[in-house]
């Protein structure tokens, strides 16, 4: 099976709406008409619609970094993933190890708004992996079969809309980096887990991402292991300096 590679840019809580329109124009005329990869940008909430109009006839793809777990209602400061869908968003991050980490978002209510976004037609990117203390004490994998359980959630007709990024926690913002092996290993484990719940054919044709601080002095390596399908890409995407070459990376994987 052969996986179209996916690069995304995570933009986190970083620039003003007139960098953010920059770099989704740069980002754009970078990307072109490319059909061996897909490409997508996570800006913040409030530049949502001002990057969407910034990539207007490309083949960007337009996601938000995280959604509320219930359609509307009294939750002041949240975004509804039917909010998003009518801001021109096409994908979702959610659980993301800042999500889980830093605001101590619960598997259960991953799950939940696992559920809801696909239910909005929204795509979605599910964030799993270990923390420095988790791998240290060899359980890498028992965090990653708690975690891809959120999977169970996903009902037949939205198997086909939902991706796996990788996240090893230690290695985001720290400079440490996975070797490639490693993240092959994660990679193919994941993608076990993957078919246990939803299939083999379903996890075969599953993109998974590897989103722990790729650059380009190591994205071609990484992504030449069979399992790595991609790279969820955080500080390196602020710079089509640095973004441009990852997305590169992908004709010579």
């Amino acid at each position: 099976m052969t996986r179209t590679p996916v690069i995304a840019g995570n933009w986190k809580m970083n620039l003003t709406k007139r960098k953010a329109s920059s770099l989704a124009r740069e980002v754009a005329a970078h990307h072109g008409a490319s059909t061996s990869r897909r490409c997508i940008v996570f800006p913040t909430y409030v530049h949502l619609d001002h990057v969407r109009r910034n990539l207007r006839g490309s083949g960007v793809v337009l996601g938000a970094q995280n959604c509320w777990g219930k359609k509307e209602g009294a939750f002041t400061g949240e975004i509804s993933p039917y909010m998003l869908r009518d801001m021109g968003a096409q994908l979702v991050l959610i659980g993301h190890s800042e999500r889980r980490h830093v605001f101590g978002e619960t598997d259960a209510w991953i799950a939940e708004k696992v559920k809801i976004a696909l239910k909005a037609k929204l795509e979605v990117m599910l964030c799993i992996g270990e923390t420095y203390e988790e791998r240290q004490a060899s359980k890498t994998y028992e965090v990653l079969e708690r975690q891809i359980q959120a999977l169970k959630v996903v009902q037949n007709q939205y198997v086909t809309k939902i991706s796996l990024a990788y996240e090893p926690v230690w290695a985001i913002g720290t400079g440490e980096t996975a070797t490639p092996g490693m993240a092959q290993d994660a990679h193919q484990e994941s993608r076990r887990m993957a078919s246990d719940i939803l299939g083999a054919d379903v996890a075969e044709q599953m993109p998974i991402l590897y989103g722990g601080s790729m650059k380009p002095s190591n994205a071609a390596e990484l992504l030449r292991q069979p399992d790595v399908d991609g790279g969820l890409v955080g500080g390196a995407s602020l710079s089509i300096d640095q973004f441009g070459p990852i997305l590169d990376a992908v004709s010579g994987s």
